[in-house]
């Protein structure tokens, strides 16, 4: 009589090495602790950045916000929680710039920050639920990247074809920011 009662516990128990869980490791149903509040992994994407370099994004949301934790393993792990900003308003004329110069201006101040240009990276772009094997789920993009003077706050501004322009504004976090991660729930 116990065995059926304890089977059907243990057919709904998480993985065993959820404990051991990182950022390296999210995926689309994900829940994680950030900032005091818990966020669910809504989407997740992929950029291809050139020779055989890859970072990923998670559209994340809490129930009240919607932002996006970029990670990216270059020499050690980067991870930034960004969230969309509609361009005009960081500078009412910074698409026409960015597509008359190919760059943005060398400082920008958006929200009381100054913001310097340090890097422009052509790249790929596709959504994880797409296939990945085909050639037609990865878009071209641009996107240039504006830290402050800490380094800790970025501004990012994308171009996407010859006239779709966006920007997100953001900072630089640690890793143990981010806490309590769950995997998703097994069907």
């Amino acid at each position: 009589m116990f065995d059926n009662f304890f089977s059907r516990f243990k057919k709904e128990k998480a993985p065993a090495d959820y404990a051991s869980m990182t950022v390296r490791d999210l995926e689309v149903g994900c829940v994680f602790d950030y900032d005091l509040s818990t966020f669910i992994v809504e989407e997740a994407y992929e950029y291809d950045w050139g020779d055989n370099f890859f970072s990923k994004e998670y559209k994340i949301n809490d129930g009240r916000r919607t932002l996006f934790l970029s990670v990216e393993e270059d020499d050690e792990l980067e991870l930034e929680i960004c969230e969309k900003v509609k361009i005009r308003r960081v500078l009412d004329y910074l698409p026409e710039h960015l597509k008359e110069n190919g760059k943005p201006p060398k400082s920008i101040t958006y929200k009381d920050i100054r913001y310097y240009f340090d890097e422009q990276s052509p790249g790929y772009f596709r959504n994880c639920k797409d296939d990945r094997e085909s050639d037609d789920s990865w878009t071209e993009f641009i996107s240039w990247s504006c830290y402050d003077d800490s380094e800790k706050h970025i501004l990012t501004l994308e171009q996407w074809g010859d006239d779709d322009f966006e920007a997100s504004s953001g900072i630089i976090i640690k890793e143990f920011q981010i806490s309590n991660l769950l995997p998703k729930p097994s069907n």
